[in-house]
Order: structure tokens, then C-alpha cells, then sequence
């Protein structure tokens, strides 16, 4: 009878527990191939991270948004642009959209620290995610 007792007790501290909030990723990040630096900071009532700095331009590409669906945000500069947008805490990690201006396409979203301190990045269709690592910058 005392295992029983002693199982429910702990079965309810256990889910008493408050949810586990997600790591701080503000901050300034060099993308992946430190190609650029990307500052995260709070938006509203979500994060979001735009283009701080261009640190290996691809040779021939505009600095603009030229592959973007929208004819309209073409012309618009690569510093500056946001990448991340509509950040929000889930859990152990944050989910959003990212754009990759590369491709001109949007992506569902996840990213959460790494214990070394980098920060992994995953732009996800379905099921299918493709994850980088951003490292810390000052």
C-alpha cells in the first residue's frame, strides 16, 4: 500500500511542475559559413532576427532581396532584412517562420541553443528539416 501511495505522491509532484521555458537565443549570431550577422531582439510580443551585416558576399548576387516572389521586395537591401519572424517560447525551444533569400521562400521554423552555446536552426516543409548551427557573436 505504501508503493502505491508513494507513486501517486510522485506522479503528482512530477506534473505539478511548471512547463520548462525555452533558452534565451537574443542576441547577435554569425550564420552558418559566416556569411553573415544575424541580430535577434524582441518584436512585439514575439522574437525576431534580421540581417545585421554582410561578412562573405556571394560573388554576382545583388545585395537585395532579389529572389523574393514578390516583385515589389525585390529591391529591398539584404542588411536589414528579417529573417526570422514570429518567434514565440514552446517549451524547450522557439518556433517561427524563416526566409532564406537565397531561395526566396519561408520556412515553419525551430530554434533552441545547443549545451555548447551555438544556436541551432532548422527551416522545416512538413516533416523535413534542414538544420544549421549559428555561432555566438559580439
Amino acid at each position: 500500500m505504501k508503493s502505491i501511495a508513494f507513486t501517486i505522491a510522485t506522479l503528482a509532484a512530477v506534473t505539478a511542475l511548471p512547463a520548462q521555458a525555452a533558452q534565451p537565443v537574443t542576441g547577435r549570431w554569425t550564420t552558418v559559413d559566416g556569411k553573415a550577422i544575424v541580430h535577434i531582439a524582441p518584436c512585439g510580443k514575439s522574437l525576431c532576427g534580421k540581417i545585421e551585416k554582410i561578412l562573405k558576399p556571394t560573388p554576382g548576387r545583388p545585395h537585395t532581396d532579389a529572389e523574393n516572389s514578390d516583385p515589389a521586395l525585390r529591391s529591398r537591401p539584404l542588411v536589414g532584412l528579417p529573417l526570422l519572424t514570429g518567434f514565440s517560447d514552446a517549451g524547450d525551444i522557439w518556433k517561427g517562420t524563416i526566409y532564406d533569400p537565397e531561395s526566396g521562400k519561408s520556412y515553419k521554423s525551430k530554434i533552441n541553443r545547443n549545451p555548447n552555446g551555438t544556436l541551432k536552426v532548422q527551416g522545416c516543409i512538413a516533416f523535413l528539416c534542414k538544420t544549421q548551427t549559428w555561432t555566438p557573436t559580439r
